[in-house]
């Protein structure tokens, strides 16, 4: 019993230390013509399986990034590197454009109309348009 209530209080503790996910969303440009699209259709633009978009990517770091792509992709960061590393190498594609937060990613959309990003859901404003949200 005694090794039972030590279990549900580390879990608990553990649980607690954890960061809640914010929810992510992608974002383009207000005046794109897109108002939604799928899983899919995003994962394709930042695996460099479309360029009809030009994606624009938040840091390694970020845990925006490490949500988005498992969510999205469901790849981890590790397999994304790896991916890209081949396209660009074979001159298949190019890296997608880093910006340094979700403030910049904004920024970015909201300056070019065949762009697209991803932000934390509370980061949304009228400067983008959301078209699909990673839940």
């Amino acid at each position: 019993m005694k090794a039972l209530i030590k279990t549900s209080i580390a879990a608990a503790a553990l649980a607690l230390a954890l960061p809640a996910m914010a929810e992510v969303v992608v974002v383009v440009n207000p005046k794109a013509l897109e108002s939604s699209m799928t899983k899919d259709q995003v994962a394709a633009f930042f695996l460099g399986k479309s360029s009809a978009m030009t994606p624009v990517d938040q840091p390694e770091s970020a845990p925006v990034r490490a949500e988005f792509y498992k969510k999205v992709t469901d790849k981890d960061a590790s397999q994304v590197k790896s991916l890209w590393s081949k396209l660009v190498f074979t001159g298949k594609a190019t890296m997608p454009k880093e910006a340094a937060d979700s403030a910049a990613v904004k920024k970015a959309v909201a300056s070019d109309p065949k762009a697209i990003g991803y932000i934390e859901k509370s980061a949304v404003d009228g400067s983008v348009k959301v078209i699909y949200s990673a839940q």
